[in-house]
């Protein structure tokens, strides 16, 4: 005789599982295959989505706040060139992220958003309308249902990559458990054609590069989306050129005749050099107000080629632009440039490389602060180009820069080394936004958690987002926050105090975030000189993991030299 319980209760492998088979399901599953991490914050909307992925094991990282969701997935990406997936939940979860999807949209970061959405049978008094929403920022929405949802996730993945941009893939809440009916075919992804260079125009570039007599290369990001680093060197090193980089693409070359990035951030005695080049050659990169220093980075006599296959807006006139395909472009001119052995170049002495031999030394190439090399500032805290110059020397080689949005952002690029442009990622730039340091940094710890990640930051931005310190600190197996706290809002305070505006909303009560981060379980310290760095040093000897937090009282006074420039020019 069976118990009653026997009776009653089958076993509990006959139970579907509350995450199988429906909508929710199938779009996890198509996420699991085209993505290698997810990042999110679990609600309403997406709560079958995760849980049907964490239980197969997949990875995925939570965030605290929703606007770490996207940040983690852009800065996962940048970190990896790997697509990159997020998740929301409907409504205020979406919002909450909206700053962060726009900002990886207008810097053209392939990711897919799965966000839950108000049902398909109308809005709730607490809906908003995503679909305008995503649109108002340039991004796309595709809709998840029964009769698509395999299919609709990959063509989001596919969109991605094809456009270089976020795509939102919306689940309505009344969809996310129903179970398939029958599948709509999906009209075919038209590919982007690519653009062959103009003979004639190849022809008047490969003659302007081969009369140059300071020929100088600036790649971008879009050198590194189209493998063409390579070519490009070699291009650069049969003309006897110098290279320079866009903060993206920061160390593409890995070249001693490399003068660094280019823009804001070029250091002075470099680009004294680089203001002497007769003709430029752009390639992947803009030209926009900031990459050319407002202006000032090449004299108005220096001749400009700026090469992309994307249109540019902010294209200047002085420039000559060809659109056309990266890697089509290089080909075409190899062809057309003589032999290294035929050329003037090659005779000694009459390349510019052979005139400027100090670009190649270790001291050009170091991070003496000669701009500033003072300790203090004129209020008594310290100088940040000297903080940062001496961080060179502390930090691991092996590391992954992160910087947040701010007027501090100055000094980390001109001082801090990185092995590759996947090591230096720059957020909230492109929206001119603070506060995604904390989510940023947590997804470069989770795609290079072989390096120790250092995540720069300011008070202002730091006090945004400190929902995801945490964040940070549980992604990050070895890790360094460097906080430049000047106790105020830096950029407001050097373009409108000192035109006379009132600072009282420009200062922040200081905060010490090594506290802060003892708090919440991290090693840290206060810095109020460079001795006090010593602190890090001694932390890293140790080898631990961990993060470490060193908190520098910076001064007031010291203007960063891409914020000089801008002050200048209004």
């Amino acid at each position: 005789m069976t118990t009653a319980s026997a009776d009653i209760r089958p076993a509990v492998d006959s139970y579907a599982l509350p995450d199988e088979g429906h909508v929710s399901a199938i779009v996890a599953d198509a996420v699991a295959e085209r993505a290698g991490h997810l990042f999110g914050l679990m609600g309403n909307g997406n709560a079958h989505l995760i849980s049907r992925l964490t239980r197969s094991g997949f990875p995925f990282t939570s965030a605290r706040h929703e606007s770490a969701t996207v940040a983690m997935a852009d800065a996962y990406h940048r970190a990896t060139g790997k697509i990159a997936a997020a998740t929301t939940t409907y409504g205020a979860g979406f919002a909450n992220a909206y700053t962060t999807l726009a900002e990886a949209r207008i810097a053209r970061i392939p990711l897919v958003l799965v966000v839950g959405d108000a049902p398909s049978t109308g809005m709730r008094p607490f809906d908003i309308d995503q679909v305008k929403a995503a649109e108002a920022v340039g991004v796309t929405t595709l809709i998840a249902g029964p009769h698509n949802a395999e299919a609709i996730t990959h063509r989001a993945f596919d969109l991605a990559l094809r456009n270089v941009q976020p795509v939102v893939l919306a689940i309505p809440y009344d969809l996310a458990t129903a179970f398939p009916d029958t599948p709509e075919p999906l009209e075919p992804l038209q590919q982007k054609p690519l653009r062959a260079a103009d003979p004639a125009q190849l022809d008047q570039v490969a003659a302007m590069l081969s009369a140059a007599e300071r020929p100088l290369i600036l790649a971008g990001r879009g050198v590194l989306l189209s493998n063409a680093v390579e070519p490009l060197r070699d291009l650069g090193d049969r003309l006897g050129a110098l290279f320079m980089t866009s903060v993206m693409a920061a160390n593409a070359f890995n070249s001693p005749w490399d003068l660094g990035i280019a823009g804001g951030f070029t250091r002075v005695h470099r680009l004294d050099v680089a203001r002497t080049a007769d003709v430029v050659l752009v390639v992947g990169a803009s030209l926009n107000i900031f990459q050319t220093r407002y202006g000032t980075l090449f004299p108005a006599e220096t001749r400009l080629i700026r090469v992309d296959n994307e249109p540019d807006p902010q294209q200047i006139d002085a420039a000559t632009y060809i659109r056309a395909d990266i890697d089509s472009f290089l080909e075409g001119l190899a062809e057309r440039l003589p032999a290294p052995t035929s050329t003037p170049a090659s005779v000694p002495g009459s390349r510019w490389r052979d005139r400027v031999p100090e670009v190649a030394e270790t001291a050009f190439r170091g991070s003496d602060p000669s701009e500033d090399p003072i300790e203090f500032g004129p209020d008594g805290r310290l100088n940040p180009r000297a903080v940062i110059a001496a961080l060179n020397e502390i930090l691991p080689v092996e590391r992954s820069v992160v910087m947040d949005g701010g007027h501090f952002i100055g000094w980390a690029p001109m001082y801090l080394s990185v092995p590759d442009p996947h090591a230096m990622i720059l957020v909230g730039t492109a929206f001119q936004s603070i506060g995604m340091g904390f989510g940023s940094a947590a997804g470069v710890s989770v795609a290079r958690p072989e390096r120790t990640t250092v995540l720069v930051s300011g008070d202002g931005g730091g006090l945004m987002g400190l929902a995801d310190l945490e964040t940070f600190l549980r992604a990050t197996r070895r890790g360094v926050l460097v906080v430049l706290n000047d106790s105020a809002y830096g950029a407001e305070l050097h373009q409108y105090a000192a035109k006379g505006l009132h600072d009282q909303a420009m200062l922040i009560d200081e905060v010490d975030f090594s506290a802060v981060g003892r708090a919440f379980g991290a090693q840290g310290a206060k810095a109020h000189s460079l001795d006090d760095l010593n602190y890090l040093k001694e932390w890293l000897a140790t080898e631990q993991d961990g993060v470490f937090v060193l908190d520098v009282a910076i001064s007031q006074k010291i203007v960063a030299e891409f914020m000089a420039e801008s002050i200048a020019r209004k």
